[in-house]
């Protein structure tokens, strides 16, 4: 005898089995074919608030490299950041790719007299999202751990950076 909690049951085994089904077939990919793009665009991912011009250069479809310079010549409190970064592609998707990446750099900045500088480092993974109909224009999202030693002071740190940080790029 069947009762009547397995007959209602059935109809949810039914539909989870469905979605079950349409997650894991395989569908093709449309990723976006970053080999040999070029980006210009601006990041702000110093320990100071300090944005940058950003370039970045995909030489392959899933490697790239990218650099951003920050300067800001204020009187008494000028400061100077350059950073290199690598990224690997690990997830293509149709609009959108995940990453993960290294970055190093310098950062000097002046404060009272006296100029502070040392080095920058960094490990990060992140996603970078094309809208439909903008192919060109990628935004960015990060997060990631950091190392800055700035005057003999060393510090640790997390970061979680929103577009309006991590950057904005328009390729060609």
């Amino acid at each position: 005898m069947i009762s009547a909690s397995r007959v209602a049951a059935r109809p949810f085994v039914v539909a989870l089995s469905f979605v079950a089904l349409f997650v894991l077939s395989p569908r093709p990919a449309l990723a976006k074919d970053m080999a040999n793009r070029l980006g210009i665009g601006y990041e702000d991912q110093f320990s100071v608030d300090m944005p940058g011009i950003a370039a970045k250069f995909y030489p392959s479809h899933d490697v790239g490299v990218s650099g951003v310079v920050g300067i800001d010549t204020q009187q008494g409190a000028s400061r100077f950041g350059l950073l290199g970064k690598i990224h690997k592609i690990i997830f293509h998707e149709d609009n959108l790719h995940f990453y993960m990446g290294a970055g190093a750099g310098t950062l000097s900045s002046q404060s009272a007299g006296t100029t502070n500088s040392g080095f920058v480092l960094m490990a990060f993974c992140g996603a970078e999202f094309f809208f439909a109909g903008l192919e060109n224009l990628g935004f960015s999202f990060e997060t990631g751990v950091g190392v800055d030693s700035v005057s003999n002071a060393v510090r640790f740190r997390t970061f979680g950076d929103s577009p309006l940080r991590a950057g904005i790029t328009f390729y060609f």
